[in-house]
């Protein structure tokens, strides 16, 4: 059965599905004792815990904080380097240089777009205690080989999968869900409204391990533990500070406030029930898209590492790579030209290391990722949401397939 067509309106690259049953869940927490940290926090771990098949699942503010989590819970110090990916969102580097850790690039691989297992391996350094591959629109990087290459050097594995809530790979004839595999120490993800599913904003962290878990939960709420077995004592044994209640708390460690809601998190167990039916439209509307665009010559449908992994993968973005000289237009010329026509595009992303603080503070340039910037240069990311009908993809492959004269 085919989506309900939406309405004729503009068409943006990206949005929430929200429906009344989400209303209604967010409505019945607003009702409740508890609006900050509740039930619903606790039940939303649970079952994501349970979706992707990790032992834990820790719910955050935004994946941003996840990510700074990560890094605390793994003990990354000061002059640490963490090689990351350059097409991604700022946080997946930026969260290195929040704990005085040195981020830092290699290229992605021309098919995925992915960070590369041999370009890592390339740029690798006797410093490099972290690796954080993206799962670039909602494809995950070659996780196995990536881990093989950092554990071997003694380094943690940190997935950033903002993109790929509900998605997974097949390894060795298996499949893996994102989160629950084996091949990364921690997996962060993202609940912003343009992602898979929604929380308004949110993240989650999940882990197989147990002393990570214990630091992520310490460290998201002030290093603040409430455990009375885990006390240290608030004072000398014996003394007027020895007596312990139901009130009693001590700070562990230097925290952060990067709790979220259970307002939120209502919403993130309404929207989570939703996942598998988000993701198979979004699969469906790749599909179409991929079929309507096979023949332009001009234009590249998104490489999948694997066939096999085509219908595990999210798709969180449809990005395509388009020969703009070709087509005897600017990538703004042609984002404008779609626009007059209701279809909102995206750039995603500029490179990380071009950006001015990264080249003024670590001395980064054109060159280092020359993958990545010449994806940058022909990337344009189409409508990809569940809510977009028959009808919408319909106007989308038009107006696409029309930006070239002559095109049927």
């Amino acid at each position: 059965m085919s989506a309900p067509t939406s309405s004729p309106d503009f068409l943006p690259y990206g949005r929430q599905a929200i429906d009344e049953e989400d209303i209604a869940a967010v409505s019945r927490a607003l009702r409740s004792d508890f609006l900050t940290s509740g039930p619903e926090i606790t039940a939303f771990e649970s079952e994501f815990a349970a979706m992707t098949g990790a032992k834990h699942a820790i719910a955050v503010n935004n994946a941003t904080a996840a990510l700074h989590l990560c890094l605390l819970a793994a003990e990354i110090q000061p002059g640490d380097r963490v090689i990351t990916s350059p097409n991604t969102f700022l946080s997946s580097a930026n969260c290195a240089a929040f704990i005085g850790a040195v981020p830092d690039f290699a290229d992605i691989d021309p098919v995925t777009r992915n960070l590369d297992a041999g370009a890592l391996e390339a740029a690798w350094t006797d410093d490099v205690k972290a690796v954080i591959p993206v799962a670039y629109a909602g494809q995950p990087a070659d996780m196995p080989r990536i881990a093989a290459l950092a554990r071997a050097r003694g380094a943690v594995v940190i997935e950033d999968a903002s993109h790929a809530t509900g998605g997974g790979f097949v390894h060795e004839g298996k499949e893996w869900k994102t989160g629950g595999h084996p091949w990364a120490d921690m997996t962060v993800f993202s609940f912003h409204p343009v992602k898979t599913m929604t929380t308004g904003e949110g993240g989650m962290i999940t882990t197989g391990d147990d002393r990570l878990a214990a630091a992520i939960r310490l460290l998201r709420s002030h290093g603040v533990e409430r455990d009375a077995s885990l006390f240290q004592g608030l004072g000398v044994s014996g003394g007027p500070l020895a007596e312990t209640g139901p009130w009693t708390y001590e700070m562990h460690a230097l925290g952060y406030n990067y709790r979220i809601t259970d307002i939120q998190c209502a919403l993130g167990r309404s929207q989570l029930a939703k996942l598998p039916r988000f993701t198979e439209e979004r699969r469906r509307i790749t599909a179409r898209y991929n079929e309507a665009f096979s023949d332009l010559p001009w234009l590249a449908t998104p490489g999948v590492r694997q066939e096999e992994d085509r219908e595990h993968l999210s798709w969180h973005l449809y990005t395509v790579e388009i020969d703009f000289p070709v087509i005897g237009l600017s990538r703004t010329e042609a984002m404008a030209r779609l626009r007059e026509q209701g279809i909102g595009t995206q750039v995603l992303y500029i490179p990380v290391h071009l950006q001015p603080w990264y080249r003024q503070t670590y001395g980064y340039g054109p060159g280092k990722c020359p993958i990545a910037e010449a994806f940058y240069v022909r990337a344009l990311s189409l409508p990809m949401h569940p809510s977009l009908g028959d009808d919408d993809v319909s106007r989308v492959i038009t107006a696409v397939r029309n930006l070239s004269p002559g095109q049927p």
